[in-house]
C-alpha cells in the first residue's frame, strides 16, 4: 500500500464563485463584495493555472478535465469531495450536502482516466444517501491512512457516522471518529471537512488538537497516530483559518516528497513548524486567495488523487 502518490486529478474552473449552498456551514467562505463575478472567476483560473504549473514542474502528473459552463457548479474546481479513487481499482462516489454540488459528479472523468492509462474495476456508489439527507465529502471528510489502514473522520453534518462505518466496512479501514469544532461569533460549531484542521502525511500528522475539543477523543487521536510512528506537528486555531490544515502530501521527480499548501497557509506556519515540515520533506506554496476566500477551501481540496492501478 502506498500513502501518497505522483497522480493528481484537477478540475479547471469556467465559473468559479462563492457558492450560497455551501456557506450555510463552512464558515471559511467570504464574500467579496468588491468584486465582479467576472473577476473572481479569472484570479481563481490564474490560481489554478499557475498552480498546476507549479506542480508540474517538480514532476507530478496532473491530469486537467475543463469544468462545463452547464450545469452550475461553482465548486468543482473541489473534485476531492465527490470521488476517490483506490489501489485495486476501486472508485468511490459520495453523497454531497449542497444540491449544486451533486452536479460535479461526471462520468467522462472515469473516461480520462482510462484514455491515461489508469485500470477502473470497481465502482461504488454511496450517493443515495442524500435522499436521506445523509452526506460523507470523499476525501473532505475522510483522512485515509492507506498503509495502516486507519479513516479519521471529524464527525459534522457533512460527514455522517453510521456512512463513515459503511465506507470502513466496504474499504476495510479502521474508523476514528471525533468531532473538531471552531469558534464562529463565539459560538463552537463543528468544522465541516475533516481535511481542513488535519493532514496525513507518510511520516508525521499535521492537526490542530485544540478543535477537538472533547479529551478522550483528543488522547485518542494522538494515541492512533503515535501507535503508526507519526510525528504529531501542531497547528492554532489561528492557522487552520489560513489553511494551515489544507495540505496534502506529493510524490514529485525521482520520488522526492514534497508537502503541498497555500501561500497563506505556509506564510502563517511558525519557523519550528517549518523546520519539523522539511526534516520530512521539502513545501510547495502557491497564491489561492481568491480560491480560499470564495470557496473556504484551500490546497487540499483542489487535488484528487489517483491510487488507480496502470494498464
Amino acid at each position: 500500500m502506498q500513502q501518497i502518490t505522483n497522480t493528481i486529478l484537477m478540475i479547471r474552473p469556467v465559473s468559479f464563485r462563492m457558492n450560497e449552498q455551501t456557506a450555510v456551514n463552512n464558515y471559511y467562505q467570504k464574500v467579496l463584495d468588491n468584486l465582479l463575478p467576472a473577476t473572481v472567476q479569472s484570479k481563481a483560473l490564474q490560481e489554478f493555472d499557475d498552480f498546476v504549473n507549479k506542480l508540474r514542474f517538480i514532476g507530478v502528473n496532473v491530469i486537467v478535465i475543463d469544468d462545463t459552463k452547464e450545469p452550475d457548479t461553482p465548486d468543482s474546481i473541489f473534485p476531492n469531495n465527490w470521488i476517490s479513487f483506490h489501489q485495486d481499482g476501486t472508485v468511490a462516489l459520495y453523497p454531497m450536502f449542497a444540491e449544486n454540488r451533486r452536479e460535479e459528479r461526471r462520468e467522462d472523468v472515469l473516461d480520462v482516466l482510462e484514455e491515461n492509462g489508469f485500470v477502473i474495476n470497481n465502482i461504488v456508489d454511496y450517493t443515495s444517501a442524500e435522499e436521506e439527507e445523509v452526506f460523507l465529502e470523499g476525501t473532505g471528510s475522510l483522512l485515509l491512512d492507506r498503509v495502516n489502514g486507519k479513516a479519521y473522520c471529524a464527525l459534522s453534518p457533512r460527514a455522517d457516522e453510521d456512512l463513515v462505518i459503511e465506507f470502513c466496512e466496504d474499504f476495510e479501514y479502521t474508523p476514528i471518529l471525533f468531532t473538531a469544532n471552531q469558534t464562529v461569533n463565539g459560538e463552537r460549531k463543528a468544522i465541516y471537512h475533516t481535511n481542513v484542521m488535519m493532514c496525513l502525511a507518510e511520516n508525521f500528522a499535521i492537526v490542530c488538537l485544540n478543535s477537538i475539543d472533547d479529551k478522550k477523543e483528543r488522547k485518542q487521536l494522538i494515541k492512533q497516530l503515535k501507535e503508526d510512528g507519526k510525528e504529531i506537528i501542531s497547528i492554532s486555531e489561528n492557522q487552520v483559518n489560513n489553511f494551515a490544515g489544507n495540505m496534502l502530501q506529493v510524490v514529485g521527480n525521482n520520488d522526492e516528497r514534497f508537502l503541498i499548501m497555500s501561500n497563506s497557509a505556509h506564510q502563517s506556519l511558525t519557523e519550528v513548524q517549518v523546520k519539523l515540515i522539511e526534516r520530512h520533506c521539502k513545501i510547495l506554496s502557491s497564491s489561492l486567495d481568491t480560491i480560499e476566500a470564495c470557496g473556504g477551501g484551500s490546497a487540499r481540496c483542489m487535488m484528487a488523487e489517483v491510487f488507480l492501478p496502470k494498464k
